[in-house]
């Protein structure tokens, strides 16, 4: 199946009431691993692209035609976006090369900046029949080597003004939630106050988006500092806050942290018990399949878009 639109996706969603989990792949083994997991749990899923893997990956425009014929090969509803566009140029760049939906993250600007950023982008995307995602409010941690020190909270008078000025089709909201997670001794709280606040001042319809929706459990750190890492224990909101939030019309969550511990600790895992062989499917394998192990308990826990594959309602 080609790629579905944002607007599709975010459609069947919001009536649903699930989010449709946002997940970041850097090579083909991870973008395997997203699809398939979709495909077992046959759930709708976004694929993301990041500034990280352009610089990771030398043929970028070629890795975006290989996700869309990948995606021709599942029979669930993908989404491509490319996340954290840091420039107008960046983002005008991502919808050249094909990518049908951007997200433009102007949070660290001054809200005038920040409007006419988006607002430059949106004219451009809209002119391309591509969707744009933005950002309003600032989360604490690290994005794509962009670090915020502490949390701004999105105004929800200046959201509902920020949407009306730029015209962006699905905004990004910080209500609790960090990049990575944050030091601390007990999880960060979802602060459902702030987003009914947002959804209260905005279109009833309107689709709201949650980053740093990763939550950066124990037993992930534990398991890969047991095999000689020193991955420091980081604190953000847990799964059930974040699976509660599409009740307040959370469409989009993007989970990319806690996939990354899975896949390096089946990496080093590995390579500790095959220290004579040399093939390197030896611990690839196993690290695709713990990521696509991680993304499936997303879909089945958090987004709760496990059997929510509208292509095969609408075939039936």
């Amino acid at each position: 199946m080609a790629l579905v639109t944002m607007k599709r996706l975010f459609d069947h969603a919001m009536k649903e009431k699930y989010t449709v989990g946002a997940y970041n792949v850097f090579n083909l083994d991870t973008l395997v691993a997203v699809l398939q997991a979709a495909e077992k749990e046959d759930s709708p899923v976004i694929v993301q692209l990041s500034m990280g893997s352009r610089k990771y990956q030398p043929y970028f425009e070629t890795f975006v035609r290989c996700v869309k014929l990948y995606a021709e090969a599942v029979h669930v509803p993908v989404g491509l976006n490319h996340d954290h566009c840091k420039t107008v140029e960046n983002a005008k760049e991502a919808i050249d090369y094909g990518i049908p939906s951007v997200m433009f993250d102007g949070s660290h600007l001054p809200f005038e900046e920040n409007v006419a950023s988006t607002r430059e982008i949106v004219r451009y995307a809209h002119e391309c029949g591509a969707w744009v995602e933005a950002e309003l409010g600032k989360m604490a941690g690290f994005e794509d080597e962009v670090f915020a020190e502490s949390t701004q909270f999105t105004d929800p008078h200046q959201a509902a003004e920020f949407i009306r000025l730029t015209g962006c089709d699905s905004l990004a909201v910080s209500v609790g939630t960090s990049h990575g997670g944050v030091a601390g001794d007990s999880s960060l709280k979802l602060h459902f106050d702030v987003l009914e606040a947002i959804r209260s001042a905005i279109p009833e319809s309107y689709p709201l988006v949650l980053h740093g929706a990763a939550s950066v459990p124990e037993e992930l750190v534990r398991a890969i500092n047991a095999q000689g890492a020193h991955v420091p224990q980081m604190r953000n909101c847990t799964e059930a806050d974040i699976s509660a939030s599409a009740a307040y019309g959370v469409v989009k969550a993007n989970m990319d942290v806690d996939n990354h511990l899975c896949y390096s600790a089946a990496i080093r895992q590995k390579l500790g018990e095959i220290t004579e062989k040399y093939d390197p499917r030896m611990y690839l394998k196993p690290a695709r399949e713990a990521f696509e192990t991680e993304v499936r308990h997303k879909m089945k826990n958090v987004s709760q878009s496990s059997g929510k594959n509208w292509l095969k309602e609408n075939a039936e």
